[in-house]
């Protein structure tokens, strides 16, 4: 039995012994191969953008009722950036796990924005106190705020399973 190597390196222009049509007609099919290649690459490629236009649009539109940020939220965000609030805390289930998921802390019950400003600006055994001025404190509440109004996490639905995922409940 021969491997494939040795397959790969046997010359088959000394086995070759074709009538001259049926050599004619062996080349024009291979001359037709390439033709036949192009379209079944065609047809992979437009089935490939399309699946994907399909993928990745669907479902992602964004819902109208979400309020724009306002200029001094839009300023809590680069604050929330600059001291990397996420390396603590999470919005919308994203980022670290020591502090509290700060989604809704706004509309929270027993929260709010006076508890949000006694944060800020004391902190807590886990949370330092970064000094902050009073107009950084205002402009992180706004960002918290904006936060607050455009979503709610973990959704009111939502399981969370042993592994950390959520699962929503059918109504």
């Amino acid at each position: 039995m021969r491997s494939i190597r040795q397959f790969a390196e046997w010359d088959f222009s000394a086995s070759r012994s074709f009538h001259p049509e049926t050599e004619s007609l062996m080349s024009s099919r291979i001359e037709k191969r390439p033709a036949v290649k192009q379209r079944v690459l065609f047809s992979l490629l437009m089935g490939f953008v399309l699946f994907t236009s399909l993928v990745y649009t669907k479902g992602t539109e964004a819902p109208e009722n979400i309020p724009s940020i306002t200029a001094m939220g839009a300023e809590g965000r680069l604050l929330w950036q600059k001291y990397n609030c996420t390396a603590c805390h999470q919005l919308y289930g994203l980022g670290g796990y020591l502090g509290p998921d700060l989604t809704d802390v706004m509309s929270a019950p027993g929260k709010g924005e006076a508890y949000v400003k006694a944060m800020l600006s004391v902190g807590s055994e886990v949370m330092p106190n970064y000094n902050l001025s009073s107009e950084e404190i205002e402009a992180l509440t706004a960002f918290l705020r904006y936060v607050d109004s455009s979503g709610n996490f973990p959704e009111r639905r939502a399981i969370r399973t042993w592994f950390g995922a959520y699962d929503i409940e059918d109504d």
